[in-house]
């Protein structure tokens, strides 16, 4: 494979009180209070550093993170349009490649950081991520800060908003208590298994600090393209306390709807509280701690409640990979 550049010199850090304390996203964005995709953004640049580029897409965090002509980013960033990360991110490593090469710029590993939302990342744009995953000659990162539905426009559902959530178009009724009955699109195995060349594709939640901030080095140091799918608790989506942000993150992955792991060069690798659960270290917390936590969930029943348990069970218990791959092996 040719790399545009040299290799980016990002060690995995070793313990939470070795993570940078350099800031390069400072003060002065308008996120909403408790916003844990504030909290992500933050880390994301602490472990890439000062040389880096951040393209942003159409969301939450271009519109927290433009005002009246100023920005919280420190390093260069570029806002782009809904659905175009994979597009920035093929393009600008195409640019500086072709900079470089021509010897208009010197010659050293700048990182290529383009992120999304739900909105504009597992809908609108999968298309050109899967295209930017195909030019296994660039090297950059796609990052997806998965809040679970088109936050930036009031809260729509997204293919990444989970079955029954209440939401400005989905409202629950008398008639049709249930109006989102999707479950929510698994979009990190799908990429994944459809481009077996990519080196390096993960989950991550920024409740867990360390995990998300090696998994970033990790993504920018290995070559090519590559992926990380980060769930981000949103106060105003979700319903809840914004001060609960951090818990929720930490529910999530404790009940086993959301599992962290990585796919390194194909193997995949179950990481923090998901591998303690899979080897039966731990038990997977009852999913009505993490629903009955958020108002989005305050119309379910009893029986919603069992049938949501039910779910995330059969992912656990019935898939191929636990939480992962959504296939039984048959009886031949």
């Amino acid at each position: 494979m040719t790399t545009m550049m040299t290799e980016t010199d990002l060690p995995q850090v070793r313990g939470v009180k070795n993570i940078p304390v350099e800031e390069f996203y400072s003060s002065g964005h308008r996120t909403c209070q408790g916003c844990e995709s504030a909290l992500t953004m933050r880390l994301l640049i602490k472990a890439a550093g000062p040389r880096s580029i951040v393209l942003g897409s159409t969301g939450c965090m271009y519109v927290a993170n433009t005002t009246y002509y100023s920005t919280p980013w420190v390093v260069p960033w570029m806002h782009t349009q809904l659905g175009s990360s994979g597009s920035a991110a093929t393009g600008t490593a195409a640019g500086l490649a072709s900079m470089m090469r021509k010897g208009k710029m010197h010659k050293e590993p700048i990182n290529v950081i383009a992120f999304c939302g739900d909105g504009g990342g597992v809908d609108m744009g999968l298309s050109a991520i899967s295209a930017a995953l195909q030019h296994d000659e660039y090297n950059l990162l796609i990052l997806c800060y998965d809040n679970e539905s088109y936050a930036n426009t009031d809260i729509q559902v997204s293919g990444s908003s989970p079955w029954g959530a209440n939401s400005t178009f989905s409202p629950p009724g008398k008639v049709h208590r249930i109006m989102n009955s999707r479950w929510k699109k698994n979009t990190a195995p799908m990429l994944a298994a459809g481009h077996p060349d990519v080196r390096y594709i993960a989950t991550s939640c920024a409740s867990y600090g360390l995990d998300l901030n090696n998994k970033i080095r990790r993504a920018l140091t290995i070559g090519g393209p590559t992926f990380i799918h980060n769930i981000d608790p949103c106060p105003k989506g979700w319903d809840y306390d914004p001060k609960y942000s951090h818990e929720l993150g930490m529910l999530a992955i404790e009940t086993g709807l959301w599992v962290q792991y990585e796919i390194i060069d194909g193997e995949l690798i179950l990481n923090g509280p998901s591998r303690s659960i899979a080897r039966g270290i731990r038990r997977r917390k009852p999913i009505e701690e993490y629903l009955t936590r958020q108002g989005r969930f305050a119309h379910f029943t009893a029986e919603d409640i069992a049938h949501f348990q039910q779910r995330v069970d059969e992912s656990w218990e019935n898939w191929w990979i636990p939480g992962v791959i959504p296939f039984t092996m048959g009886e031949d």
